[in-house]
């Protein structure tokens, strides 16, 4: 899959199936759109191509900085990438490009820069400067460009919004199990190791403080998970907290993860961390050593359930 930064860049002499959307998440919903995408683009011996657009309209129009999302640009990328997608547009979105109107989009993108044969749309799609375009319009510009426009079933795509929608609140709301079951992965969090107040290693559990760069970027609830990561090529386990330490009298949110049988130097290091499952949630203790006992319990807790999962 090639990623390409604005339709302008986009150059290509084979026609192009595309679908436009968010895909925010990329779970089991849009992993069937896109499928069927990639699928018939094939078939018909053309290109496939999903058209994404970043920052999310909101931030722009609204000036809304409440958005948060499942995956970060980077993360819906890569998890697009292992649908066998030839290509991934990400048009930056912009007052001045939310001003295109419908006959504008259709005609200067999709057909001239994108060299469009199919449109795979959503049910009640609408797009263009105040959403005037819809499937009726799409309809009539496709005669006239010469493309067909395939509307995917309104049930498929109340699945995918129904999907997303709670993906969103089980990662709030401590659930992890559904929430990969929606997404049929584990939730990422992708961060650099960063310098903390190193109190875990005085303690006895030395951590990774991770620091998430995107604003936007959906934190689940707070609380102890038990997670996974790649590092130095390896898989390694750990328990990672999601909180504001009140034993400690912490007063902003820290994401730490402390990796079990690991001792390395880890800060400046780009990781990507899955979350396998939610252990409890955080917790006040009236000393330390009471929170080392519980960390003690947490670790126990959590290498029983990778013993039994794995």
């Amino acid at each position: 899959m090639k990623t390409i930064y604005n339709t302008s860049n986009f150059i290509s002499d084979t026609e192009t199936y595309v679908t436009i959307g968010t895909f925010d998440g990329v779970h089991f919903g849009h992993q069937k759109i896109v499928e069927k995408l990639v699928f018939e683009a094939k078939r018909a011996q053309k290109k496939s191509v999903v058209l994404t657009f970043f920052p999310h309209p909101r931030m722009v129009l609204q000036k809304d900085a409440s958005v948060k999302l499942i995956n970060t640009i980077d993360e819906r990328a890569d998890l697009l990438e292992k649908t066998g997608l030839d290509y991934l547009i990400i048009h930056p979105f912009s007052v001045e490009f939310s001003r295109m109107t419908a006959l504008e989009f259709v005609r200067d993108i999709l057909v001239n820069q994108l060299n469009i044969s199919k449109l795979i749309i959503g049910y009640d799609h609408h797009f263009g400067k105040n959403r005037e375009g819809n499937i009726t319009q799409l309809s009539e510009y496709s005669y006239v460009y010469n493309f067909d426009v395939e509307e995917i079933p309104a049930q498929d795509i109340d699945e995918v919004s129904v999907s997303s929608t709670k993906i969103r609140r089980a990662l709030e709301s401590g659930n992890l199990h559904t929430a990969n079951h929606y997404l049929g992965y584990p939730f990422m969090l992708n961060g650099t190791v960063v310098n903390g107040k190193k109190l875990g290693g005085k303690i006895g559990y030395p951590t990774a403080n991770i620091a998430i760069d995107e604003p936007y970027k959906l934190i689940p609830k707070t609380g102890v998970y038990v997670v996974k990561s790649i590092i130095n090529e390896c898989v390694v386990f750990g328990m990672m907290n999601i909180g504001n330490r009140p034993t400690v009298d912490g007063n902003y949110q820290t994401i730490e993860v402390h990796f079990f049988d690991f001792n390395e130097d880890l800060y400046g290091k780009k990781l990507r961390i899955d979350l396998l499952y939610f252990l409890r949630d955080e917790q006040k203790f009236d000393s330390i050593s009471l929170l080392v006992n519980q960390l003690k319990i947490d670790e126990i807790n959590a290498k029983n359930y990778l013993k039994n999962k794995l």
